[in-house]
C-alpha cells in the first residue's frame, strides 16, 4: 500500500459519483482546490455524522473548493444515501477494483475491506498540502479542513 504525504502529487483517479458521472481528479487542476475525504461505509453512524457536518458546514468554502467523498460502496448505495441525506457534493464509488483509489492513497484497511478516515487537501496544481488519517471509529474535525484551506 502506498502512502501519500504532504508535498506529493496527488495520485490521479477516475471514479463514478452517486449519479454515475465520472469524476477525474486531474480534470480539476488549475480550477479547484479539492478536499478528498475517504470514509468507511455509507449509512453507518459515524460516517453519516461526519458527512452531514460537511454537508452543513462546507457550503461556504468557496466556489474554488470541491469536496469529494470516497467509499467502497456501490454507486447505487451512494445514490440512496445521498438522496436520503441531501448531500450536495459528489460521493465517489471506489467499488471496483475494490478500494483501488484508497489503496493508492494509503488509507485502505485490507483486513476489513474498507477505507480509513483519510482526508487530503489538494491545491489547484494537484499537490497534497494537508493530510490527516483517523482510525475507523474516530470522527474528524471539519474545522481542521477549513484551517488547511485557509492556508492555501
Amino acid at each position: 500500500m502506498d502512502r501519500v504525504n504532504v508535498g506529493d502529487e496527488a495520485p490521479d483517479f477516475e471514479l463514478r459519483d452517486q449519479h454515475g458521472t465520472p469524476v477525474r481528479l486531474s480534470d480539476l487542476r488549475g480550477e479547484k482546490k479539492v478536499v478528498l475525504v475517504f470514509y468507511p461505509l455509507a449509512f453507518s453512524g459515524v460516517c453519516t455524522g461526519e458527512l452531514t457536518k460537511l454537508r452543513d458546514g462546507f457550503r461556504d468554502a468557496g466556489d474554488d473548493v470541491l469536496l469529494l467523498a470516497v467509499s467502497v460502496d456501490s454507486m447505487f448505495a451512494l445514490r440512496a444515501w445521498s438522496d436520503q441525506e441531501k448531500f450536495w457534493f459528489p460521493l465517489l464509488s471506489d467499488f471496483w477494483p475494490h478500494g483501488g483509489t484508497a489503496q493508492r492513497y494509503g488509507v485502505f484497511d485490507e483486513a476489513k475491506g474498507l477505507a480509513l478516515r483519510g482526508t487530503f487537501v489538494i491545491d489547484t496544481e494537484g499537490v497534497v498540502r494537508w493530510r490527516v488519517v483517523n482510525a475507523i471509529p474516530d470522527a474528524r474535525d471539519i474545522d481542521e479542513y477549513r484551517e488547511a484551506l485557509a492556508g492555501l
